[in-house]
C-alpha cells in the first residue's frame, strides 16, 4: 500500500512538490525543473501523485503511470477552499494534497493520448468556425455603417456577394475591395472547415464508440468525437443521471429545509457536449423534423405543451441518458417506443 501523496502544482518553467503521508504528515516541500521533477520521480518508491487540472496535468499523469506511481487530477475548483491565506505555488501544492486526502474527493479520469488528439481536432474546427463568424460579422456591420442590412448567418452571403458585384453599386471603391477581402477570408475559412469536418468523419469511422453514438437520432459525427474526447469512461457513473448532471443538463438546486427547489439548468459541466446535445435536440423538435413526431409520443406531448426550447433541454438530457446506456451495455441505439411496443 502506497503510504507517500505528492500534490505537485505544475507551470511551465517550475513545479512545486508538497510530500507528505497519507495521514498528512509533511515530509517535504520541493522547488524542481520539469527536467528535475522527471528525474526525481523516477528515483522515489511507488505513491500517489496528485495534480491541479491544468494544460498538461493529463501528460504529466500518464509520465506518472509510465512510471509506476498512482497519478490523479483533481478538479482546481476543489482545491481552492483549502488553500491557506495566501495564494502561491507552495500553498497550492499544499492544497492540493489536503483536497485529495478527503474521502470522498471526486478526480478527473486521466486522459489518452489519443482522447487529447481527437480533442485538438475538435478544437481546431471550433476555432475556425468563430474566426469565420467574426469575419461576417465584420463584413455586415462594414455594409450597415452604408445603409446596407443584410440577416445573421453565413447563408446569406451570397446577397452580400450579388450587391459587391454589382456595377450601380453605391458603395465606395475602397469599401468594396476591403468587403471583397473580407469574403475572400471567410471563403478560405469555410473550405478549411470542411477540411476539418471530412477528418471528423473518417475519424467516427475508425471508431466503434463513435458509430454507435452515430445510430442515436440528432447525433452526428462531431458530437460522437466531443463524446469520445471529452467524455470519461461511463463505468465512473452510476447511472444515466450522473452522467446527464456531469454534462450540467439538470436543474440547478437551491434546496433547504427538506423542502426541493429546482431552478434553471445547471450548466455545471462539459459545455461542448451539452451545447451539441442541446443542438442535436432541437434538429428535431423544429422544422419539419416535428411533423415526424407522434402526437401521442412523449416527445410529441412535450411540444405540444411546453416551449420549445425547455423540450430541447429536456430531450438533451434525455439523450445524454441514453448515450450511458449505449455506452455502458455496448449496444446500438434503440427507439423507446418501438422498445415499449416490442
Amino acid at each position: 500500500m502506497k503510504d507517500t501523496m505528492i500534490g505537485v502544482d505544475l507551470a511551465k518553467r517550475v513545479f512545486h512538490l508538497h510530500v507528505a503521508s497519507m495521514t498528512g504528515e509533511v515530509k517535504d516541500r520541493k522547488k524542481l525543473t520539469p527536467d528535475q521533477f522527471r528525474r526525481y520521480m523516477s528515483d522515489v518508491p511507488e505513491c500517489v501523485v496528485v495534480f491541479e487540472a491544468c494544460g498538461s496535468a493529463h501528460y504529466w499523469s500518464r509520465e506518472m503511470l509510465a512510471l509506476g506511481h498512482d497519478a490523479r487530477i483533481i478538479p482546481a475548483q476543489y482545491v481552492k477552499p483549502f488553500v491557506k491565506r495566501h495564494k502561491n505555488d507552495r500553498n497550492d501544492a499544499e492544497a492540493i494534497v489536503v483536497a485529495a486526502q478527503r474521502p470522498d474527493m471526486r478526480f478527473a479520469t486521466v486522459k489518452s493520448e489519443d482522447q487529447q488528439a481527437r480533442a485538438v481536432v475538435f478544437r481546431t474546427r471550433e476555432r475556425l468556425v468563430h474566426q469565420r463568424t467574426e469575419l461576417v460579422n465584420a463584413l455586415r456591420s462594414a455594409l450597415y455603417e452604408y445603409g446596407h442590412v443584410f440577416p445573421v448567418g453565413i447563408a446569406h452571403l451570397k446577397k452580400i456577394e450579388e450587391l459587391l458585384q454589382n456595377p450601380h453599386c453605391d458603395l465606395p471603391t475602397l469599401v468594396v475591395t476591403e468587403c471583397q477581402d473580407l469574403l475572400a477570408q471567410i471563403a478560405e475559412k469555410t473550405e478549411r472547415i470542411n477540411a476539418k469536418k471530412t477528418l471528423i468523419k473518417e475519424l467516427a469511422k475508425e471508431s466503434d464508440v463513435a458509430r454507435r453514438l452515430q445510430t442515436m437520432p440528432g447525433v452526428g459525427p462531431i458530437t460522437a468525437l466531443a463524446v469520445e474526447a471529452f467524455a470519461p469512461d461511463m463505468a465512473q457513473f452510476s447511472c444515466g443521471r450522473d452522467f446527464a448532471a456531469w454534462l450540467g443538463l439538470v436543474p440547478l438546486q437551491n434546496s433547504t429545509g427538506g423542502k426541493s427547489r429546482l431552478g434553471k439548468m445547471s450548466k455545471m459541466g462539459q459545455a461542448d457536449i451539452r451545447r451539441l446535445l442541446i443542438i442535436g435536440a432541437m434538429s428535431r423538435i423544429v422544422g419539419r423534423a416535428r411533423h415526424t413526431i407522434p402526437d401521442d409520443s412523449w416527445l410529441g406531448r412535450k411540444v405540444a405543451a411546453k416551449p420549445k426550447m425547455l423540450v430541447g433541454i429536456t430531450l438533451a438530457n434525455k439523450m445524454a441518458r441514453q448515450i450511458w446506456a449505449m455506452l455502458t451495455k455496448s449496444q446500438d441505439y434503440r427507439d423507446p417506443a418501438l422498445v415499449g411496443a416490442a
